[in-house]
């Protein structure tokens, strides 16, 4: 990679002189030899072909070294899932029911507010069976609620030791989603998006779909895809669910495609003429927002357009698929972005938050996910796409083994429990058919290979062929990376 994305920067005062240089050079050159050097710089940034372009685009930089996975589709349980009802089986709790969680186990951790006050922490174990599905260890125990995932587990890494800090919903989503409890950071998204560039000229690097659910909402805030101090460029693109995928994508009535074309490139030579006064590198990003838009007015109506599926494809993603944001819809439509270049695929699917009630709306959000997940990952391995694509499934923390509230046989409910959760992995050079990691008998403390967000992270990047210590931007004097300056890449996960 380049040594502006991938170096520790160099001094504010010296990169100002070496702008300026650029600068002066490319207005030379294009004023001595017509469009120039600075013709072809600025045509590679739009996406118009060149001489030394003639795919029409800028892709980025190369990887440190040769990547397993080209793009990632990270689907992300906004709420956190129960891991005790879900992927961490533990029968022996059905003899402690109502039983209270001994100290011991507990060790004084920090609660929430909203079971700060309980006097007691009945032990509920999960009320659903599991069952032992085929993978390639001895066998992989998943909740009766997902026999469609079930049939991929010989595809999957279970991480039951994931752990993280962050114990209430906010910090924790922006943790995940950020390596950073605080609000400002740049996302994972974009991250991959700044250190790798886009494979498609007509659609953006990196792009959101968002699943209602159903339940207690946590509120999903548009900084969970942003890009922080990285050019905005790289910030994640949402694709509505109702009317125009993108707000704004047509042409008012009476605009003619041509006039767009003629008022784009007036607009742009404004962006120049500001991006050469200032040096500000938004004006340029703005350019490339603007070229972005302008063809995704081609390219966006033919992704949506689920008419070239056939339905064999269909059935197998679930009877909501032709149900514009629902997860079984935009699963199809990740594996669609997938198969065009898109580099990252953001899925969020709400409702996960079930502090009572848990077993009636569990049922239901499974019913929702289970099919269109295990169909995504079958259909990417059967178009020969998986090994290339890495897939995360993760919440941004996991469930108490105590219930919150009153417990009955029939019904409880779960609070937020960081200390230790299940997540999974597939695809892009991850290690098929495992599960790492183990935790006590009451799924409350890792006792075995832990790992935290930092680790996931640098993990992730490596398969996508980066350093996670060397991709690295210069923000108010400071070199920022996704990782911060923790994380390790756990090559047990790795194939």
């Amino acid at each position: 990679m380049s040594k502006e994305r991938l170096s520790p920067a160099t001094h504010p005062l010296e990169q100002h002189y070496l702008d300026m240089t650029r600068r002066r050079f490319f207005g030379t050159a294009a004023k001595g030899i017509g469009a120039g050097l600075g013709g072809l710089a600025l045509a590679s940034l739009l996406g118009a072909a060149t001489p030394g372009n003639p795919a029409g685009f800028y892709s980025g930089p190369s990887p440190h070294f040769r990547p397993k996975a080209k793009r990632v589709i990270y689907m992300h349980m906004e709420g956190a899932p129960s891991q005790l009802d879900l992927y961490d089986y533990k029968p022996d709790l059905r003899r402690r029911f109502d039983q209270d969680l001994p100290d011991s186990i507990r060790k004084g951790q920090r609660l929430t507010g909203m079971t700060s006050g309980q006097t007691r922490f009945p032990v509920a174990p999960s009320m659903f069976r599991f069952i032992k599905h085929r993978n390639n260890q001895d066998g992989l125990w998943l909740s009766e609620l997902l026999p469609h995932t079930g049939s991929i587990a010989h595809e999957m890494a279970l991480i039951r030791s994931m752990h993280t800090e962050a114990i209430n919903h906010e910090p924790g989503i922006t943790f995940f989603q950020t390596g950073n409890q605080q609000p400002g950071r740049p996302s994972l998204g974009s991250w991959i998006s700044y250190g790798l560039g886009s494979s498609n000229a007509n659609l953006p690097a990196f792009v959101v779909l968002i699943t209602q659910g159903l339940g207690n909402m946590q509120a999903l805030a548009a900084r969970f895809w942003g890009s922080g101090f990285l050019p905005s460029e790289h910030q994640g693109c949402r694709l509505r669910s109702a009317g125009d995928p993108v707000l704004f994508l047509k042409d008012p009535e009476g605009v003619s495609r041509a006039d767009r074309r003629k008022m784009l490139d007036l607009v742009g030579e404004l962006n120049e003429i500001e991006a050469a006064r200032t040096l500000d590198p938004e004006a340029r990003a703005r350019i490339a927002q603007y070229e972005m838009a302008y063809r995704m007015q081609m390219s966006v109506p033919d992704l949506t357009d689920f008419s070239s599926e056939d339905q064999e494809t269909l059935d197998m993603y679930g009877p909501d698929v032709r149900k514009p944001g629902t997860f079984a819809a935009n699963c199809l439509l990740a594996r669609r972005l997938a198969e065009r270049g898109v580099r990252f695929i953001q899925l969020y699917m709400r409702g996960w938050d079930q502090h009572n009630n848990l077993p009636g709306e569990l049922r239901a959000q499974c019913g929702a996910v289970d099919q269109p997940q295990a169909a995504l990952i079958k259909d990417l391995r059967r178009r020969g796409m998986l090994d290339d694509t890495l897939i995360l499934w993760a919440g941004e923390f996991g469930r108490t083994v105590y219930s919150q509230g009153t417990l009955t046989q029939d019904n409880y409910g779960r609070d937020h429990h960081p200390r230790c959760f299940s997540i999974w992995l597939a695809g892009g050079g991850i290690k098929p058919g495992i599960a790492f990691g183990e935790t006590d008998d009451f799924s409350y403390n890792i006792v075995k290979d832990p790992i935290d967000v930092h680790d996931l992270h640098a993990t992730m990047l490596h398969c996508l062929g980066i350093d996670h210590t060397k991709l690295t931007f210069r923000e108010q004097g400071r070199d920022f990376r996704l990782t911060d300056v923790f994380g390790n890449v756990r090559k047990e996960l790795l194939a």
